[in-house]
């Protein structure tokens, strides 16, 4: 017969039968069955077992309570759902097993705890109804936002950006898994996409009217909130917000992934970002929001302007930035602590961290107002309201609280008088016990008496054997030791209760006092909500004043008649990577009729960095970030595309060039004459002549069309394609210049008008490290290719017999071109002496074929 406690578990258990249940019994959360044998290698905990009942045995293992949030984060992380099960009734008042419950249901998506303090962990929904509407919430923060789009490619890109740790989607959505390759996906109800749940919360909201398919997301999105948090009411939730394509820059994930700007291409870390470079922010939320500027740069003119004032000003002003830095420093995490507190965990010492972050707030806001920028100071009277509310935290709690409610500790001193009163009864015990022991060593005689406490027996006089004699006739026996004896007397007896009672009933006010307090700082959601967001948009102005001052940045000038005019252009992270002073500035001029610039010259000589960084510095304009220039003129433009490097896609079965062709598919269909592209070779994934015609047809699509004329930068080995500037206006040739020594050569970095006529992509090679037997083949590979078209030998079909006419052309020939190339006054006598030598060889091997 299985045991009550095991049918109590499986009721439970039946209600999430697709989570592990985490069974509270005492100290320790206790998994059973199968849910044992899944968790405890992820755990990496040790798999043992209980007696189910009926001669049976079940597996079983279990975490200890206080450690929950660790061994939750690793379960939810490894893709498992977990319901928390807890005690639902006072164990006192309970007749036979104590009532347990379901309190949480904790998925990828609505995991707390342990989650990145910089970056935003969201809960998406998607609905599809003619229109694509999403929903996604970050739990923690209390961020919810709502977008609307026909388009599912726009859909796709933004939840890469978003980058959800889960997203729910009605039955029809989940049969498409192409869709959604990466993402944990929850299947969810359609009914539960139509419910009346987010309009009882938040009530008619104008942006939901607005919106309905994202609505209905929304909709889903809260029942699940409903329904993973039974009795929570997630009071930090304030608003729901939406953006608009028109406001802001949408950056695909082919663009942010080739830009690196949040995460890396190496290990899809921070370091090597552009985001590394920015953040000099000082708060959590500063930190999150930064990355929010540039994963959605802004295309509003004005708020791009406000912006850029806020960031000159500060420049400008070393005191004001250094003094809002050190503020700034000692600020916490205002929404994740309004998150806790909504969620019932804030516990003392985040009460006091949310009481010390206020109390900096007057200070912060006479810096702000004493500003000579209009910008900073409107933003100090959204920063009052709770400077008496504050006072009051701080009174209130102990500045070294204990971590555990329940242990006392956390009320401060002089708050309420009642813990005043209880608080000296305890802590006055000591007094009085240590003139009862004195007393009694007088008494008896027995100079080594002494009088002890322990949890089991409370307190107790202690004498040593060898003062048995001594002991006096009223002393009650308590317990027996080797060496001693203890004993009780009714006088210590009677004021052990009176301690004992003082404690418990201190423990139990300053609880409820606790949770008063709590409530009461609930009740100030939205405006210390409002204030987070006040202040993190000050850190973000205090970073990027600080890096401007830094790395030498100027403010760009905010246009829109179609130019990009950059004088002397630094890469924002390759810079920081060189030592100061090595990295080459570059100009850059393109317009709306000078506008694709066609560039040439070997691999390794910069033409990507070159490319990347006028994207850079482009995007960092639109977010209201000064840039690594001497002067730039940005226009605004509506997307940035970028096409660059090789890869394959194995999940989907595309090959590099299917994937290059469906990235170039995707620029060519969403640029307009207002985006920027760039294109960092095309064709070099298929035969030649394939690529050479793809990449000529996709230039001249892009400068042909009157209307059509996205600001483009084109790298390409394709020297054909730079005849193309001969017959479209709109185009014109850059290369990278190189200075040639022999067979070597050194990359200048330094971007050039004109066309490169060699890739030296031989001499590219021998910087690598190829093997010299292998170089030599090479060149006389290419001096072939290069000089005639190959005439194949009857007996031997596979071996090549060119003829090559070595002077006969003495204008053409490569050989001659490099001869005529040469600066002898850079070379020494042995350097000529070598390249006479090498010469003779290469002439004798094209001559022994």
């Amino acid at each position: 017969m299985t045991t009550p406690m095991m049918q109590q578990y499986q009721g439970i258990k039946a209600k999430a039968s697709d989570a592990i249940l985490f069974y509270r019994l005492g100290d320790f959360y206790e998994m059973f069955g199968e849910d044992a044998e899944v968790a405890a290698p992820v755990l990496q905990i040790a798999l043992t077992g209980r007696d189910a009942g009926g001669g049976k045995r079940i597996a079983m293992c279990g975490v200890p309570y206080h450690a929950l949030d660790n061994y939750l984060s690793k379960l939810v992380n490894a893709g498992h759902k977990v319901a928390i099960c807890e005690q639902v009734e006072d164990a006192k008042n309970a007749k036979g097993i104590v009532k347990r419950d379901i309190i949480r249901i904790v998925s990828p998506g609505t995991l707390i705890e342990s989650v990145s303090e910089r970056t935003n962990h969201y809960l998406a929904s998607v609905y599809h109804d003619e229109h694509w509407g999403l929903a996604f919430l970050d739990l923690s923060t209390g961020e919810f936002t709502i977008f609307e789009t026909p388009d599912i490619a726009v859909l796709q890109a933004e939840l890469s950006r978003i980058n959800p740790a889960e997203l729910l989607l009605p039955p029809e959505l989940v049969k498409k898994p192409k869709s959604w390759i990466g993402y944990y996906c929850s299947m969810r109800d359609r009914k539960t996409f139509c419910g009346q749940d987010l309009q009882n919360r938040f009530g008619k909201l104008e942006v939901l009217q607005e919106f309905p398919v994202a609505a209905q997301a929304a909709n889903s999105l809260w029942t699940y909130i409903l329904e993973t948090m039974p009795g929570v009411d997630p009071t930090h939730i304030i608003e729901i917000k939406t953006f608009r394509s028109e406001h802001w820059m949408f950056l695909d994930q082919w663009t942010r992934r080739n830009l690196e700007l949040t995460e890396s291409l190496r290990d899809q870390g921070k370091k090597g970002t552009l985001l590394s470079v920015l953040d000099l922010t000082q708060t959590a939320f500063g930190g999150r929001l930064l990355k929010n500027w540039i994963d959605k740069p802004l295309l509003m003119q004005d708020e791009i302007e406000r912006r850029l004032n806020a960031v000159e000003e500060l420049t400008s002003d070393s005191f004001l930035r250094k003094d809002l830095s050190k503020l700034l420093s000692e600020v916490y995490d205002l929404e994740r602590l309004m998150g806790k507190v909504s969620y019932g965990t804030a516990n003392a010492k985040d009460i006091l961290s949310l009481a010390q972050t206020l109390a900096l707030l007057p200070e912060i806001r006479t810096l702000l107002s004493s500003s000579s920028a209009e910008t900073l100071r409107i933003m100090a009277p959204h920063l009052e309201g709770l400077d008496t509310f504050a006072n009051k935290l701080q009174k209130a709690i102990n500045p070294t609280p204990a971590l555990s409610l329940r242990d006392g500790n956390i009320i401060h001193t002089g708050y309420s008088q009642e813990v005043d009163e209880l608080r000296s009864i305890s802590t006055g015990g000591k007094e009085w016990v240590a003139k009862l022991e004195n007393a009694e060593r007088e008494r008896s005689g027995i100079r080594s008496l002494k009088i002890g406490y322990n949890k089991v027996f409370g307190y107790y006089i202690e004498i040593t054997h060898a003062n048995a004699h001594l002991i006096p006739t009223d002393y009650q026996r308590k317990q027996t030791l080797s060496n001693a004896e203890r004993f009780i007397t009714p006088e210590l007896k009677e004021y052990e209760q009176k301690i004992m009672g003082a404690e418990e009933k201190l423990k139990e006010l300053e609880y409820e006092l606790f949770l008063t307090l709590r409530e009461d700082v609930r009740t100030y959601s939205g405006v210390v909500l409002h204030i987070a967001q006040v202040l993190a948009e000050i850190d973000v102005f205090v970073s990027l004043a600080e890096v401007a001052v830094r790395y030498h940045y100027i403010r760009p000038q905010i246009q829109i008649d179609g130019q990009i005019l950059i004088t002397e252009g630094r890469h924002p992270v390759v810079e920081q990577m060189l030592e100061p002073g090595v990295f080459v500035p570059n100009d850059t001029s393109i317009s709306d009729s000078h506008q694709l610039a066609l560039i040439t010259g070997p691999n390794m000589a910069g033409k990507s960095t070159y490319m990347r960084q006028v994207a850079l510095i482009v995007l960092m304009a639109h977010i209201g970030s000064f840039v690594p220039a001497k002067k730039a003129t940005i226009t605004l433009v509506d997307r940035i595309f970028t096409r660059v490097g090789a890869s394959d896609d194995l999940s989907a079965g595309q090959s590099t060039f299917m994937v290059e062709m469906q990235e170039v598919a995707h620029i060519l269909k969403y640029a307009t004459g207002k985006s920027l592209i760039i294109l960092d070779e095309i064709g070099r994934g298929t035969a030649t002549f394939d690529g050479l015609s793809i990449a000529w047809a996709v230039t001249e699509y892009l400068v042909q069309h009157p209307e059509f004329n996205p600001k483009t930068l084109f790298a390409t080995h394709y020297h054909e394609l730079t005849q193309l500037q001969d017959e479209f206006p709109r185009l014109f040739n850059l290369h990278v210049g190189v200075k040639e020594r022999g067979d070597d050569i050194v990359f200048l970095h330094k971007i050039l008008p004109g066309r490169a006529d060699r890739s030296y992509g031989i001499q590219v090679a021998r910087l690598a490290g190829l093997p010299q037997e292998l170089l030599q083949r090479a060149k006389i590979l290419l001096l072939e290719l290069e000089s005639s078209e190959p005439v194949h030998s009857a007996e031997n079909p596979a071996k090549v017999v060119s003829q090559l006419a070595l002077f006969d052309v003495p204008h053409t020939h490569p050989i001659l071109q490099e001869i005529t190339q040469l600066v002898l006054e850079d070379m020494t006598a042995r350097q000529a002496l070598q390249y006479l030598f090498d010469l003779q060889e290469r002439i004798q091997a094209i001559e022994s074929i």
